[in-house]
């Protein structure tokens, strides 16, 4: 296995382009996903997502799709810089894939790709709507942060950090 895939089981883990088709279609999956999760939160405060929740483009320095033995994909990743930190950006697992370790997979290949980058640590943000990504992240060793601009001004955020020793 190379740096450039990372394997769990049937599900490999390639690098792509930020505008991957695959990738494309599975971030607005996980906007429907999430719009829907949220839906009541965006209603009533229009102002609700601050300002840097957006991922520019020119700020991600990787992503990765998983895709099951058959070539379908099935999750996606990304890592943009971030006032000198790598941020965990768009991390999804296509609901017909959960609790198959993709979502292993995808954190497995991204933390990978930080190494590779030099990173000390990977920084993420969580909403408190999604217990179970909370659950995984702390199961695969990310610990709780304080709350990191933009995400100090959402309420309901969660941060984490991990060491990539």
């Amino acid at each position: 296995m190379t740096a450039s895939a990372k394997e769990a089981g049937a599900t490999v883990v390639r690098p792509v382009s930020w505008d991957d088709a695959a990738a494309v279609a599975l971030r607005e999956a996980m906007e429907e996903e999430m719009g829907a999760r949220y839906a009541d939160l965006l209603a009533s405060a229009p102002d609700y997502l601050p300002k840097g929740m957006n991922v520019e483009p020119e700020t991600v320095v990787y992503t990765g799709i998983a895709y099951t033995g058959e070539g379908v994909p099935v999750g996606h990743v990304a890592l943009r810089r971030l006032d000198g930190d790598l941020e965990l950006k768009r991390m999804f697992v296509a609901p017909s894939h959960r609790g198959t370790d993709v979502a292993r997979a995808l954190l497995a290949a991204a933390e990978d790709a930080a190494r590779a980058l030099g990173a000390a640590r990977v920084v993420l943000q969580t909403g408190h709507r999604q217990p179970d990504a909370v659950r995984l992240y702390e199961r695969e060793g990310y610990a709780p942060i304080p709350l990191f601009p933009p995400y100090e001004q959402l309420a309901g955020s969660h941060c984490f950090a991990k060491p990539l020793a």
